[in-house]
């Protein structure tokens, strides 16, 4: 993950390949995917394509059938981690190509070692070529080498491995023997694995320049057997040896491990004289004595695990400057932390305790190491524990304004994995309140790209099971900007689901009863009135939700609470705009206590606006008026009145995201007052966001509409005033307003 600059065309290119996928391909026989034609892809870009299919998930038995062809598509590096590839599917997919590296590491589904091993030697090329190979997580299913239809089974039989990773798998004794007889091994990392004795690394003591050995929890060997063992490594450069203090493992074994430790310190350089790196992290019985000697006596150091030993604050790393440290002295070496120790959840964990606190006041933006807490949650998806500590330390790194300084596509892809977290640890407290209030974020809802239809289902999923006041106002908050920023059609998508609409009637119901104004009930309101705009379906949904009978009662017990009405008002209109819905608002009481907000020349022209709104869409079809006509005629006559004495408002007041609602309006028969209130509408947009509301009145045909207005005899002067006005607008802006996709209706607030 990237998060500096925008996407390159590359990725963009293939991005576009993955989602059309299924158009670009043929099923076989077998139901594997096949391009209908392929070019012959520069070999990297094969590489780009199968990394990109696995980061979107959709590398399995089907897709990676396009790999048959190696032909075309050449690869090199393959990396299928955590993806669901069956032993046939890797055999004819990847196998048949000159791969130099392959990480299979935690496929699901059955893949083994075993498996693995003996596709990649059945083809002559792989068995020279392959330099490294991971198998992390895997079952190896190899008790021991052996004879597969005439070939040699075993990591022996592919000769040019250099590079071997084998973390958490049942890696055998009779194993390890095998792959220490490779002649070009320099790197090999057995970590959590079950092997019982490391006399096998004697037989490539000359090759091995890197030994990762965390957590060996069956070793049974003696500190002076494995030192002995470690002073014959002569190329070793890199040997790591620490531990997973939070384990419950033997006692003994993890004794005397500390002791190997101990004596390796203590022993002087011309033990290990190549050894310019060494981690002992996790190792909390080792004193600063020792540690002090051995690097005042290793010039070449350049690197030291010490997290969680309780030395990374030791004085002696304060004289080198250049040697990366692993420890939570500082922010440096937790950052050093979390990026070598990506896949050790019991480090990461260590790393995020110290990094949450070291960063709960902390005002200075730091991309990298957000970066690298968003990885880690990414690499321990199942994790509580570390998504607990990593969504606490995402809202301290990206609080108050860092959010706005950090990488557009980092945000992104924190946002997302925030509601990863919260999709997937549901009932986990901290979580889900961790992930709120670094959601909470009014920079992060409004303008960072992520799935905000998603984001508002997993909210009110919350919000349904939740009661708790601070976190039920934090939920409400963003879903109403959330509901403000989504499509048309998705809107209609959340309105499909009555309990969305269900659950935010039941947070405004239970504020209205207490009386209570506060941030919480403007909030849903605002969600209401924006879940409503336009969306006929959620509008329904309202009534059918006994919404306007609750809302009739809010009008009346919050008169003088001008920001409650103004948003009461502007979901009535939404239902207004609906010529089904309208006759559920044909209520005499009502509309006549609407009225009287209209005339109430103390009332804010914010409230006002919207009460002429409503009455204008009920008014302006004279043949669906089922009331009393004289109250149709007063309600017409009140319109123009009241509208000549708005002033001209500076603030922004409303937003359309089109104007549809008012082709009725707008046409030349319709009263005097109805027409004035639609004009004075578009004029008030239009003058304080000229570029969006301009296009949109050409775009929608409203220009015709405006000019029939003017031109027409019957039009009152007042209406044909401001027409004109709207015209003037228009023409000034000499060439059409071209909107980007960026610029979207801001939505109500």
């Amino acid at each position: 993950m990237d998060g500096k600059g925008p996407q390159t065309l590359c990725d963009l290119c293939l991005a576009q390949v993955c989602s059309r996928l299924d158009a670009l391909c043929r099923k076989g026989a077998d139901g594997s995917m096949s391009l209908i034609w392929a070019p012959l892809f520069p070999q990297e870009l094969a590489d780009q394509l199968l990394q990109k299919m696995v980061t979107k998930g959709m590398l399995n038995d089907t897709t990676v059938g396009i790999f048959r062809n190696s032909e075309k598509l050449r690869l090199r590096s393959a990396s299928i981690r955590y993806c669901k590839v069956s032993a046939m599917a890797f055999r004819l997919a990847l196998c048949p190509h000159r791969l130099l590296e392959l990480d299979a590491s935690w496929v699901p589904g059955g893949l083994t070692g075993a498996d693995v091993i003996s596709g990649l030697a059945s083809n002559p090329d792989c068995r020279a070529s392959l330099q490294m190979l991971a198998l992390n997580g895997l079952s190896l299913n190899l008790e021991s080498p052996e004879e597969d239809s005439g070939v040699f089974i075993g990591f022996s039989s592919l000769q040019g491995l250099k590079t071997i990773h084998l973390v958490n798998t049942d890696l055998t004794d009779d194993v390890l023997e095998d792959i220490c007889t490779l002649p070009r091994l320099e790197t090999l990392d057995i970590s959590c694995s079950s092997v019982t004795e490391l006399n096998a690394l004697l037989k490539c003591k000359n090759t091995l320049r890197s030994l990762i050995a965390h957590r060996l929890y069956r070793l049974d060997t003696t500190p002076v057997r494995l030192l002995f063992i470690f002073t014959q490594l002569h190329a070793l450069r890199h040997l790591d040896i620490s531990y997973n203090h939070f384990a419950n493992d033997d006692s003994e074994r993890r004794t005397n491990g500390d002791e190997t430790v101990r004596q390796l310190l203590e022993a002087g350089p011309q033990i290990l004289p190549s050894l310019v790196s060494l981690d002992i992290s996790g190792r909390k019985t080792i004193d600063d004595s020792a540690l002090r000697g051995f690097v005042e006596s290793r010039s070449g150091l350049v690197f030291l695990g010490l997290l969680a030993t309780g030395l990374s604050s030791s004085p002696v790393l304060s004289s080198h400057e250049n040697l990366k440290v692993t420890g939570e002295a500082n922010e440096k070496q937790l950052w050093e932390a979390l990026r070598r120790y990506r896949e050790r959840e019991c480090f990461v964990k260590e790393a995020l305790i110290h990094l949450y606190h070291l960063t709960t006041d902390t005002d200075k933006p730091q991309p990298d190491m957000l970066k690298l807490v968003v990885e880690d949650m990414r690499s321990h998806p199942e994790s509580p524990h570390v998504h607990l500590l990593a969504t606490a330390c995402v809202f301290n790194l990206t609080t108050r304004d860092l959010a706005e300084v950090m990488p557009v596509r980092l945000m992104s892809a924190t946002v997302t994995q925030l509601l990863h977290a919260m999709e997937t640890f549901p009932n986990i407290q901290q979580v889900q309140s961790n992930c709120l209030m670094a959601l909470c974020n009014d920079y992060l809802l409004q303008n960072v790209p992520f799935d905000r239809y998603s984001a508002a289902m997993l909210v009110i999923k919350w919000l349904s099971n939740h009661e708790e006041p601070t976190l039920q106002r934090i939920a409400v908050a963003i879903i109403s900007i959330l509901v403000a920023k989504i499509s048309v059609e998705e809107t209609a998508l959340l309105s499909n689901d009555i309990s969305f609409m269900k659950q935010l009637l039941t947070v405004v119901q239970h504020k209205a009863m207490l009386g209570l104004v506060d941030p919480t009930l403007k909030f849903a309101l605002s969600a209401l009135w924006n879940l409503t705009d336009e969306t006929p379906t959620a509008a329904r949904n309202f009534i059918e939700c006994q919404g306007l009978e609750l809302y009739m009662e809010v009008l009346e017990s919050y008169y003088s609470e001008t920001a409650i009405q103004q948003k009461v008002l502007g979901l009535l209109n939404n239902i207004a705009e609906v010529e089904e819905l309208q006759p559920d608002l044909m209520d005499e009481d009502l509309l006549e206590h609407i009225l009287s907000l209209l005339q109430d020349s103390q009332m804010l022209v914010e409230v006002r606006y919207f009460a002429g709104g409503i009455l204008a869409q009920l008014a302006s079809r004279e043949e669906a008026w089922t009331l009393d006509q004289e109250l149709r005629s007063t309600i017409l006559e009140q319109l123009h009145k009241s509208i000549m004495t708005w002033p001209h408002l500076e603030q922004e007041m409303v937003s359309y995201r089109s104007f549809r609602p008012f082709c009725s309006l707008l046409q030349t028969y319709q009263p005097s007052g109805v027409q004035l209130w639609a004009v004075w509408a578009i004029h008030l947009v239009c003058r304080q966001n000229a570029s969006y509301y301009i296009h949109m009145l050409t775009k929608e045909g409203l220009m015709e509409l405006l000019k029939a207005l003017d031109t027409h005899p019957d039009t009152h002067s007042d209406v044909k005033r401001v027409s004109q006005s709207i015209l003037r607008m228009v023409q000034e802006q000499q060439s059409p307003c071209e909107v980007t996709n960026s610029q979207t209706e801001p939505g109500k607030s």
